[in-house]
């Protein structure tokens, strides 16, 4: 069987940063698009310009540094949103147009056009598009429930003015692997000009089945996968790029197909996606879990010292997870920690060696052995030198009568100020003296505490989610003191909204689907 091509296009920076609470700075956006095309990602979806100043900037900026990628943004079916589009990623070497619009009769409804007005606005916007760009994605959003002869009009229609990949969205979940095959299958062989453009398959997570689905899809005759890092994306998630290109690694005797993905960068890409988004990776999460590696059972434990074949199906280092966890420590050096680092991921300058190294001291001062999970949050938990909140001190006084009381100092925007707040709880009276600091309307929606490792004085990882007129951040930090760790996280999260208040242009709308001011 002949080794096909699978071209993979992530869109963590798009429809994983849809999910509430993901919502990314421009920095992070860049990094993160950094680590995609090192790792050999061979498409970006690097935002949706149209939606806001900050979204375009990125876009823009990601077009300007990529290296190999192709850096798509996404418009909606409009002039006004792909001329945006086509401006923001004009300055890629590989430059891509996603254009989209409903196509099924409950999203037909929303901009209430007949299916002839629809069929109309998709030439002409396709069309336009390609006037742009010689590379235009076109979606029939909600693909999967869209009439069998209305999609096969459509997609031809999209061929026909210009588009070079035609993605088809499964975007509420619903379709099986069964019927994501067929209905690829299908429309190829029925679809006139379907031999001369890329198919590709676009799933979500709500029934559990978007990597089976893609994976189906790929069967059928698509030979693109939309994916995320850590499967992130709105309700359920999106089919997780780890697990397909596992999938078509570990089981190439029955999926003959390759993809230029670097395997062993995932587990580094996929921490820095959690510690960015503030959505942490459940412990037995296929391929980038805590536990994907982790044997227990007396009788798995013995097959793993005769064999590692017996229990794995592949390699821990195939995911670029090191084998060995050797303990640090106060006596360790920068060569010894720059060393483990890189082994874990992380590739440091020397001017932010010296930063890590210092709170590395701290750490180990606090803590007798540190551990590989350790040195991951202390790299998670790095705050940014600009930013307007800044804890410098909290002392936090407990008893069995009466409210708590924490005593904290705080930089506001360059400045020292002080509080003493109480509170029920260390914890309630350190977000009360924050709030008293530095007065905001936000509302905490989610407030998680987790052990990195295991001992009394072990980190603890605190994720703090919050929402202020709509907008919705969070953050996390790790401390060996737990009431410090939720301080920190706290101000993580005001300050991406702090960051966020001005960037949303009015009448668009980032987080779902918005067809207002379409022209």
């Amino acid at each position: 069987m002949s080794q096909d091509r699978v071209v993979i296009f992530d869109t963590t920076l798009r429809d994983g940063e849809q999910s509430p609470g993901a919502t990314m700075t421009h920095e992070e956006k860049l990094e993160i698009a950094e680590l995609l095309d090192d790792m050999g990602v061979d498409i970006i979806e690097a935002g949706f310009p149209i939606a806001s100043e900050g979204d375009f900037a990125a876009v823009s900026e990601i077009a300007k540094r990529s290296k190999t990628s192709v850096i798509c943004g996404l418009a909606r079916a409009n002039f006004k949103d792909i001329d945006r589009c086509a401006d923001a990623v004009k300055h890629a070497a590989k430059p891509r147009i996603h254009t989209f619009i409903g196509t099924s009769p409950l999203h037909r409804a929303i901009p209430n056009l007949t299916k002839d007005e629809m069929a109309e606005r998709i030439h002409d916007t396709v069309t336009h598009a390609r006037n742009l760009t010689d590379n235009v994605q076109w979606s029939p959003m909600d693909a999967t429930r869209t009439e069998w002869d209305y999609l096969c009009r459509v997609v031809e229609i999209a061929i026909k003015a210009g588009a070079t990949t035609i993605n088809i969205p499964d975007t509420v979940g619903y379709t099986a692997p069964r019927e994501s095959a067929d209905l690829i299958k299908r429309l190829i062989a029925t679809v006139p000009g379907a031999d001369e453009v890329i198919f590709a398959t676009h799933c979500h997570n709500d029934l559990g089945m978007a990597t089976a689905n893609a994976l189906a899809a790929v069967e059928g005759g698509a030979r693109q996968i939309e994916c995320t890092i850590n499967g992130l994306g709105e309700r359920a998630g999106n089919t997780a790029l780890e697990e397909v290109v596992m999938a078509l690694k570990v089981r190439n005797d029955i999926m003959p197909f390759t993809t230029g993905i670097d395997s062993t960068k995932i587990m580094n890409i996929s921490r820095r996606v959690a510690s960015v988004s503030g959505f942490l990776v459940q412990p037995n999460k296929a391929i980038v879990g805590k536990n994907a590696f982790a044997h227990e059972s007396g009788i798995h434990q013995d097959g793993m010292l005769k064999n590692a074949e017996t229990f794995e199906i592949m390699r821990p280092e195939d995911v670029g997870l090191s084998e060995t966890n050797i303990v640090m420590g106060k006596h360790s050096g920068r060569a010894a920690l720059r060393s483990k680092l890189a082994d874990l991921g992380f590739e440091l300058g020397d001017n932010e060696l010296k930063d890590v190294f210092v709170r590395f001291k701290e750490l180990a001062d606090r803590k007798k052995e540190i551990y590989d999970d350790d040195l991951i949050a202390l790299m998670q938990a790095n705050v940014a030198n600009d930013a307007a909140l800044r804890l410098v001190s909290l002392k936090v006084v407990c008893g069995t009568d009466g409210p708590q009381e924490a005593s904290m100092v705080l930089n506001v925007n360059g400045t020292e100020k002080s509080v003493t707040a109480t509170g029920d709880g260390p914890v309630d009276a350190t977000f009360n003296a924050v709030k008293q600091l530095s007065p905001h309307g936000a509302r905490l929606q989610l407030y998680q505490v987790q052990a990195v490792t295991q001992g009394t004085d072990a980190q603890a990882t605190v994720n703090v989610r919050m929402e202020e007129d709509g907008k919705i951040a969070t953050g996390q930090s790790a401390d060996t003191d737990t009431v410090v760790a939720s301080a920190k996280a706290y101000i993580a999260a005001l300050n991406r909204l702090i960051a966020r208040r001005d960037e949303q242009q009015p009448g668009y709308d980032t987080k779902g689907v918005s067809y207002k001011d379409v022209s």
